[in-house]
């Protein structure tokens, strides 16, 4: 058994979660092959897993019980969660024509109908409840209406049930980014409705929640020397604008770079302010960001052409191999 808090962290970035999947199933092997038990998850060796947008769907999915006589260990694999972005990403990212017209290309409307992204979550899913979770979590989402953060917590889903939610509304709110899909309008299971969008609006690098969560909600409250955090990207690709341009930019032009510049730049200090809580703390290879420039891969959210889907397999792959050191150091903390 581990001596650390152990916390293991997800970015949102829509399709391009197949990046991570795709690091956590290589984390997965090793981890199999270091303790010598095939049947180990990544469930087992994280106290707390959080993730925003396409992270919270992971998270959902590493976490999510088996059925029947099976509900205390995992359901899937970390290589199942692969395949969910390899076998359903081009049906949930499917512009029909009529959507298309109807939605001026996003314009006037969500881009993307959530019909296909619901039925996904509902065979994964079906009736399981956030408390039903094998492990705590952190998975975030924004309040609309009462203007404020949400944040969706197994260990508290268990204590209350103002607090507890379907899985698949949890899923498919974190998931919920403006423009691309509908706000989601789920209830908790007090009847208490909520509605909700993306958590990427305000975190789409949830570490630094929950480092605090694990501070604040833990029994023993964990110091920064004893807690261990793999933090995971999505892939970037920082796109310059050139002051000529941006000038004279109104509110259209700016739409598109102003989400792009807030979502890189609020991740990039949430790994600024970890490393240097770990640092000061003398313990910086206790914190481990596994990001990088994308190169084979379109970085849009949305595109999940079979073209753009091995693509993102591929970076996956080469990412793992660019971290394999220090992500070797790193995982004789977690057993």
């Amino acid at each position: 058994m581990s001596k650390f808090t152990r916390i293991l962290s997800i970015d949102g970035g829509g399709i391009r979660g197949l990046i991570p999947a795709k690091v956590l199933a290589a984390v997965e092997q090793k981890l199999q092959e270091k303790t010598g038990n095939k049947n180990a998850h990544i469930a087992d060796f994280f106290d707390l897993i959080s993730g925003t947008s396409t992270g919270g769907l992971l998270t959902c999915i590493y976490l999510c019980p088996g059925l029947n006589g099976s509900r205390d260990r995992p359901r899937f694999s970390a290589e199942e969660a692969v395949r969910l972005y390899m076998e359903r990403g081009d049906r949930i990212f499917d512009l029909s024509l009529w959507q298309r017209i109807r939605s001026a290309g996003g314009l006037r409307d969500e881009k993307y109908s959530a019909d296909a992204f619901e039925e996904t979550l509902e065979d994964y899913f079906g009736d399981l409840r956030l408390s039903d979770l094998l492990k705590p979590c952190l998975i975030t989402a924004y309040d609309i209406k009462r203007r404020c953060t949400v944040f969706f917590t197994q260990h508290d889903a268990k204590r209350m049930e103002t607090r507890d939610f379907f899985l698949k509304d949890v899923a498919r709110a974190t998931s919920a980014a403006p423009t691309y899909f509908e706000a989601a309008k789920i209830k908790s299971l007090a009847d208490v409705p909520y509605p909700l969008i993306d958590g990427g609006v305000f975190a789409n690098n949830p570490a630094i929640c929950a480092y605090i969560e694990v501070r604040r909600k833990f029994k023993k409250r964990p110091i920064i020397k004893k807690i261990a955090m793999l933090s995971l990207g999505t892939g970037f690709i920082k796109k310059p604008y050139s002051y000529k341009s941006a000038k004279n930019w109104g509110a259209v032009e700016w739409s598109k770079p102003l989400m792009d510049i807030m979502m890189s730049g609020v991740s990039e200090t949430v790994d600024y302010q970890l490393y240097q809580l770990f640092d000061v703390a003398g313990k910086p290879d206790q914190y481990l960001r596994i990001n990088s420039e994308l190169i084979f891969a379109n970085p849009d959210m949305d595109d999940a052409s079979g073209e753009n889907l091995h693509a993102l397999e591929q970076e996956g792959t080469r990412i793992v191999a660019e971290f394999n050191d220090r992500l070797d150091r790193f995982l004789r903390l977690l057993i």
